[in-house]
């Protein structure tokens, strides 16, 4: 069973900065990549931002390209976000997501096959 478990949601001002952490456990657990979506309210969720286990391929959302970074740990199975110039606009409750399927839908919903339970961000203007 693989669970996923995010941390570093918070309340943050605008042009403030956060860091999300998610930690994958479960035995022999390799993905193919790991990926950030985010939902807000009444709206529908939204790819953020990917990585591949290899490190060498990113992906992002263009409203969030130069602002956030995507990193990850491959010893210890965890994703980063680093949060950096936040806007108001940024807020909602971020998932991280994994995939085990080689592919290049990096921002399909569909390709990712575990999630986390969320974790809320929220920036105040």
């Amino acid at each position: 069973q693989v669970q996923l478990v995010e941390s570093g949601g918070g309340l943050v001002q605008t042009g403030g900065s956060l860091r999300l952490s998610c930690a994958a456990s479960g035995r022999s657990f390799v993905p193919y990549g790991m990926g950030w979506f985010r939902q807000a309210p009444g709206k529908e969720r939204e790819f953020v931002s990917a990585i591949d286990w290899s490190g060498s391929r990113t992906h992002y959302l263009d409203s969030v390209k130069g602002r956030f970074t995507i990193s990850r740990d491959s010893a210890k199975n965890t994703v980063f976000l680093q949060m950096n110039n936040l806007k108001p606009e940024d807020t909602a409750v971020y998932y991280c997501a994994a995939r085990i399927n080689v592919g290049s839908a990096w921002s399909a919903i569909r390709e990712y096959a575990y999630w986390g339970q969320g974790t809320q961000v929220t920036v105040s203007s």
